[in-house]
């Protein structure tokens, strides 16, 4: 038998197991118990975790280039994570974000497309605010702070 199959045989057989598994509704104490034993993290802790750090890594773009320019492409990529994530937590958290699951659903579709949109264009206009313009640094500084994200989920796993 091949490695394929083996590993095909293996979803399949997963996939009749959460099939079997009957759904079972959660009465509202465990329901509660639940909620309290894994709290909601708020977004707004990432993006201000996105910001220290972007700060952070533009100090580090200047100091180690010893070119300012450097620490301000840095300090702008951050800002192209870190501006579109403060802008998607405040349309998410704001006091349209209730409702309907599926309106939540489209909210989150729709500020996420806001959201890469002014990523996209922030980047185009990067050569025109910053001259000159390091790309490394602000490649950098992006990636650092997107990066942020997973570490938000590390947190809370544990």
């Amino acid at each position: 038998m091949s490695e394929r199959t083996t590993r095909s045989d293996r979803w399949l057989d997963d996939a009749e197991e959460d099939r079997a598994a009957p759904f079972k509704a959660l009465p509202r104490q465990e329901a509660q118990a639940l909620r309290e034993k894994q709290p909601p993290v708020s977004p707004w802790r990432g993006v201000l975790s996105q910001a220290g750090l972007g700060l952070l890594i533009a100090a580090l773009a200047w100091s180690i280039s010893g070119e300012r320019s450097a620490g301000l492409s840095a300090l702008y990529g951050a800002a192209v994570g870190v501006m579109p994530a403060a802008l998607m937590a405040r349309g998410m958290t704001g006091r349209l974000a209730g409702g309907s699951p599926q309106g939540r659903a489209v909210s989150f579709m729709l500020w996420q497309a806001v959201k890469a949109g002014l990523s996209v264009c922030m980047l185009v206009v990067a050569p025109w605010l910053l001259r000159p313009l390091h790309w490394p640094a602000l490649l950098v500084g992006l990636v650092v702070c997107l990066k942020v994200y997973w570490v938000a989920l590390r947190w809370r796993g544990r």
